[in-house]
């Protein structure tokens, strides 16, 4: 459910207002911003030898819970380079959570209302010009009010700021209706955490375990979309139905009551787009009502025939995976789990282009715009061993087709069975696979190690973009 907020911005330190317009777009990430007020020049508070302030207030609509929000502020500060300085002195940013509905709330890190909105000319001055009547939830007065009681002779106007172009919402993962994905392809790697909410997923990460209740996995699953969002994630791509050699379906009810409650959750708690990791329509229908902004088919589109329809009339992007799979005719080993030999190709990588072409021709039939597709080799997806190496050394051939391109290949057997190491030991040679798919032109890249695959995307990027 979305809750109206008020949010209050200053900056005393480099281009102020330059500095506002970047913390109004990086916010427009998880807030639907509705109205800005002026910007403000005022006077120090606290400790008076420093410079001016540009002040302003902003009103939006989020999904986020406040903890979230604040978190999701603080984290705005810290990437646009805040310092922790003394109380009350310069600062490049501050973002204040002011009102969060009518909610009256106090923790040791939040209290809403803000504790000393009533008393702050430079805080009243920007909210009363866009919320006068609002009133304080424990007070009782209104804004316009409460900015009567107080000093403003300091508090100067220098001007508005354009929501629609100067501080319009720069997320490239900030998805919408009727809009062209805003993606900055070419410029950075952009790293899609995997949740996957199955019993039986391949890397040992499947959180709907049979031994747990659905609260601890619902709860295990949150908590890890969380860390991910901590750790540097762009996206979160959440599944309820394993895809590894050796898999068996699952129907549409389970998949639905493994997904659900965990993308609510999500789109709640963490400013993050959130994908959805299914092959069926009524399963992709439902996740996008419930919060999902893309969705992720491992068998681009092949499987079931609404599936493309749903993602049209939806106008979100989607993944389309090359996939020539046959999971009950994959080869087992207990420690090094599945893969798949013998797989033949005439032409490795032209079938594999022209099967691509063929899955985006359905959704181009379809009514999917091409600005919204993004294509995936479809790594680990009935080829061999040695096929999967050729392809990902040939992301390039991929890229070629014109679209985006996601990669795949992270703690995937046919590292594995190159190491000979399990699962839970590759995450070395995901990080090959990582950077060799990014120097090859990979655009996304979908993995289980946030944390440290970050980290192989920056610097690939460093080196390479």
């Amino acid at each position: 459910m979305a809750s109206t907020i008020f949010l209050a911005l200053g900056s005393n330190l480099g281009e102020r207002r330059a500095n506002l317009v970047q913390a109004i777009q990086r916010l427009g990430q998880a807030v639907h911003i509705e109205a800005l007020s002026n910007v403000y020049e005022t006077p120090p508070w606290g400790v008076t030898d420093q410079p001016a302030f540009y002040n302003l207030a902003l009103a939006g609509v989020t999904s986020l819970t406040p903890s979230a929000l604040l978190t999701f502020a603080k984290q705005i500060e810290q990437d646009m380079g805040r310092q922790p300085a003394v109380r009350n002195g310069p600062r490049l940013i501050d973002i204040d959570l002011l009102l969060y509905d009518n909610l009256v709330y106090a923790s040791e890190a939040l209290v809403l209302p803000h504790p000393r909105l009533h008393e702050r000319a430079f805080v009243l001055g920007p909210l009363a010009e866009i919320a006068p009547h609002v009133v304080h939830p424990v007070i009782g007065t209104t804004m316009q009010r409460l900015l009567g009681q107080v000093n403003r002779d300091h508090i100067v106007p220098i001007g508005p700021i354009d929501l629609a172009t100067q501080a319009a919402p720069f997320n490239p993962f900030a998805w919408r209706p009727a809009q062209a994905a805003p993606f900055a392809w070419g410029t950075r790697t952009y790293v899609m955490g995997i949740i996957n909410v199955t019993p039986d997923s391949f890397s040992g990460d499947g959180l709907a375990r049979a031994d747990a209740d659905d609260a601890a996995w619902i709860a295990a699953a949150l908590a890890q979309g969380e860390r991910f969002w901590a750790e540097g994630a762009d996206c979160l791509d959440v599944g309820g139905e394993s895809t590894r050699p050796g898999s068996s379906p699952v129907d549409a009810e389970t998949e639905l009551r493994r997904i659900l409650p965990v993308i609510e959750g999500l789109v709640a708690r963490v400013p993050l787009p959130v994908s959805v990791d299914t092959s069926k329509a009524v399963v992709a229908a439902a996740a996008l009502r419930a919060g999902a902004r893309v969705v992720n088919d491992v068998w681009g589109l092949r499987l079931d025939p609404g599936l493309a329809a749903v993602i049209a009339q939806a106008q979100v992007p989607v993944v389309l995976m090359h996939n020539r799979s046959r999971p009950k005719e994959a080869q087992q080993e207990a420690r090094l789990g599945g893969r798949y030999v013998g797989v033949q190709y005439n032409d490795l990588l032209g079938n594999i282009q022209q099967e691509l072409q063929f899955s985006v021709a359905l959704a181009r039939q379809a009514g999917i715009s091409a600005h919204q597709i993004i294509l995936d080799p479809g790594i680990g997806f009935g080829k061999t061993r040695e096929q999967n190496l050729t392809l990902l050394n040939r992301t390039d051939a991929i890229k070629a087709l014109g679209f985006p391109v996601l990669v795949g290949p992270s703690r995937k057997s046919f590292i594995g069975y190159t190491l000979n190491l399990p699962p839970d030991q590759r995450v070395e040679g995901t990080a090959a696979a990582v950077a060799v798919s990014i120097v090859r032109g990979a655009d996304i890249v979908r993995v289980h190690d946030v944390l440290a695959m970050v980290r192989v995307a920056r610097m690939t990027d460093a080196i390479v973009r």
